[in-house]
């Protein structure tokens, strides 16, 4: 048997330095705000989570890494367990009046913040302001929790020079609303945002639409849409495609369709024809990007959803005169609409004296029919919002998976989607069906999102990149809003950074407003006034 031998390590030897060559001394510390250390770190590029520590300073991203040589921090994060991520960015809200508030607590915006949202987006579906300057101005003057980007909206460019009757714009009005684009987009406006469904807009004509659009492609900005047809209530939802994509070709600007979707009792399951025709569309050099939210039901107004858009002609009092006599023509129109959203029963009221309660129980509690029943709300208050289930789950996945679709919340008051849309899309895309990675939702939720918005710094973990981070325990983030409870707060969001500063501390929220307003970057090429 051969015996083991045991190897002895020599003594370590301290010899002195020969001269010349003395040790250098340890450089001083260098102290910095945050160390975010242990934590599983998605940066918002797709590429795979890793563990790795990041140091914030000031309003930025300091390293991502290896820790320099003699950084110490005033605070460190232990995030052992958690998941790291850019905050996220929602292209798609109604969150403009809170953003507005003069009251801190609106302003804040909760509802966006606890769901690790850093950045959002107002001014869509048409309703951009015009003053770009003075919305900003607003903004720095009265910061908010998140940062607030925002389109310029043809719906408010034209009623501020058409008006609300279905008619076309006189020359020198198109050089007017051009004019009001222009100065927008020189002002910071992410481009044109138009919600060719809700009138006055759906009186425009498509080519008044893409005059509009051509400006706001000469300033580097994106086409928005609400498309004029989600479903079947006019032209019908490939037509209203196709409204779009001519308006990006004579644009000649990138078309994003908003909360993109199937809606209603004709076009269930027809989200594959929608998706081929789209990549059709991308073939032929059509830049067409989409957002979606992961709920069955949408939320618009009972207006809107019911009311035939010649009985609008002429704003909310035309609307309500039309409405006190229901002719058998209006009727008729309103009842179409009411099969296409799948009935009464379909129609959830969601603010006003009857919220939460269903049309057709509303009906029968009134004992009138139900198209009576939405008359008569109507006249009463007719800016009525509703949730109405008229989306189908296969439908959604099927947008869900394609990868020029990314996440948004379309906020709004009353539907749980305003404080669960990204919690809720982790839970289901991720966690529960697998439809994606986790890499994949952070991708689309922070840095593609602000490459398709044209917002740089954003949305991606760097150094040298803004501080905006969300730390999320993966395993309880989700939502916890209902239909029946729609302002319940999200889970598992532990802590959130706006440009470097807390606003979520231990889940709880700090009450900093460190958000700030997030002009699209002028251009020397745009020639813009001074």
């Amino acid at each position: 048997m051969r015996r083991a031998v045991r190897v002895l390590a020599a003594p370590l030897l301290l010899l002195p330095l020969a001269a010349g060559h003395e040790r250098a001394p340890a450089p001083a510390p260098r102290m910095i705000d945050m160390i975010i250390a242990g934590g599983q770190v998605i940066d918002g590029t797709g590429a795979p989570a890793r563990v790795a520590e990041i140091g914030v300073n000031g309003d930025r991203i300091l390293y991502v890494g290896e820790r320099p040589e003699g950084v110490i921090a005033r605070r460190t994060i232990l995030a052992r367990g958690l998941t790291v991520t850019p905050g996220f960015i929602d292209p798609h809200t109604h969150s403009g009046a809170d953003a507005r508030a003069p009251e801190t607590a609106r302003r804040q915006l909760a509802n966006h913040l606890l769901q690790g949202v850093t950045s959002i987006v107002i001014g869509n579906d048409g309703g951009g302001d015009t003053d770009i300057s003075g919305l900003f101005a607003r903004l720095a003057a009265n910061p908010t929790g998140p940062n607030v980007a925002s389109f310029v909206g043809f719906g408010e460019i034209r009623l501020k020079v058409v008006g609300t009757r279905d008619r076309p714009p006189a020359g020198v009005e198109v050089r007017r609303m051009q004019l009001l684009t222009r100065r927008a987009m020189c002002d910071g406006a992410l481009g044109l945002s138009a919600g060719l469904y809700y009138a006055p807009q759906s009186f425009a004509k498509t080519n008044e639409v893409a005059l509009l659009a051509r400006i706001a492609a000469r300033h580097g900005g994106i086409y928005e849409t609400h498309l004029r047809d989600e479903g079947s209530s006019s032209i019908g939802l490939i037509p209203a495609i196709d409204e779009a994509i001519a308006i990006a070709r004579i644009g000649k600007l990138p078309l994003h369709i908003a909360h993109i979707k199937a809606l209603g009792a004709d076009v269930q399951g027809m989200a594959p024809k929608v998706i081929a025709h789209i990549r059709a569309a991308q073939k032929t050099g059509v830049k067409i990007t989409a957002d979606q939210y992961p709920w069955e039901a949408s939320s618009t107004s009972l207006a809107a959803a019911l009311v035939p858009r010649w009985a609008q002609d002429g704003g909310a009092p035309a609307m309500v005169e039309n409405l006190k006599s229901l002719a058998p023509r209006l009727r008729t129109g309103m009842a179409e609409q009411l099969r296409i959203r799948g009935g009464a029963n379909a129609i959830l009221l969601v603010r006003g004296p009857h919220q939460g309660k269903r049309l057709d129980a509303l009906a029968a509690q009134w004992k009138l029919d139900p198209l009576d029943a939405a008359a008569r709300i109507l006249i009463a208050d007719p800016g009525t919002s509703i949730a109405s289930f008229n989306m189908t789950e296969r439908d959604i996945d099927a947008f869900a998976r394609e990868p020029w679709v990314v996440t948004s919340s379309d906020a709004t008051n009353g539907h749980p989607r305003r404080m669960g849309s990204f919690a809720r899309g982790w839970r289901l895309f991720v966690r529960d069906k697998k439809l994606m990675t986790p890499e994949r939702f952070v991708q689309r939720s922070s840095g593609q999102t602000a490459a398709i918005l044209g917002l740089p710094d954003r949305g991606i973990l760097a150094p040298g990149k803004f501080a905006d981070i969300a730390i999320l325990d993966s395993a309880d983030y989700s939502e916890r809003a209902t239909y029946d409870r729609p302002d319940e707060p999200s889970a598992g969001v532990r802590y959130v950074l706006v440009n470097g500063h807390l606003a979520v501390d231990k889940g709880r929220l700090t009450g900093t407003l460190a958000g700030r307003p997030l002009p699209k970057p002028r251009q020397p090429e745009w020639n813009c006034p001074a």
